[in-house]
């Protein structure tokens, strides 16, 4: 890329981004951000695991979108909270990693029916979560990030009920 582009980019992004910098950031904003990144962590690992041990192209098809898309999404929240002093853990909680290790254990028809199930719940969840910060968030960054969001949970809800359907 030549630098006069690279100027141009940074002149253009880089207001809008600091825009967003030590916006105002809501008790129930952290708490969107917690419970949300959690999600996503686990909708990463179990997207992973299913395009492994899937038993169904369409279910490792489904498991390398989510473990992509989450990962994607992850980074985008990474960032806004950061810019934000918002942390979060990059580990999985208890209950997750519990979620995860039962996936794990399963194999075949009972890991495919376990696997939607997990995702359509944690996809209803986030999906409620993510609609409620679009409209109620006090930060403009995470309200935006939660409106995009949701559309990508919506569309997973969508794909996810195509998969088990087969």
């Amino acid at each position: 890329m030549k630098p006069c582009y690279l100027v141009l980019i940074a002149t253009a992004v880089l207001p809008a981004m600091l825009a967003y910098a030590d916006e105002p950031v809501s008790a129930s904003d952290r708490s969107f951000v917690a419970m949300v990144s959690q999600g996503g962590m686990f909708e990463v690992k179990a997207g992973q695991l299913a395009a492994d041990q899937g038993s169904t192209q369409d279910i490792k098809d489904q498991g390398t979108t989510e473990a992509h898309d989450h990962k994607l999404v992850g980074e985008k929240l990474k960032s806004i909270a950061s810019s934000n002093h918002i942390q979060f853990t990059d580990e999985l909680n208890a209950d997750f990693q519990k979620q995860l290790d039962d996936l794990k254990a399963l194999s075949g028809l009972a890991f495919d029916a376990a696997y939607l199930k997990d995702m359509e719940a944690i996809h209803a969840k986030d999906g409620a979560a993510f609609a409620k910060e679009a409209k109620a968030g006090s930060n403009p960054a995470l309200r935006d990030f939660a409106a995009e969001t949701h559309r990508i949970v919506v569309r997973h809800i969508a794909e996810l009920r195509a998969s088990g359907t087969n």
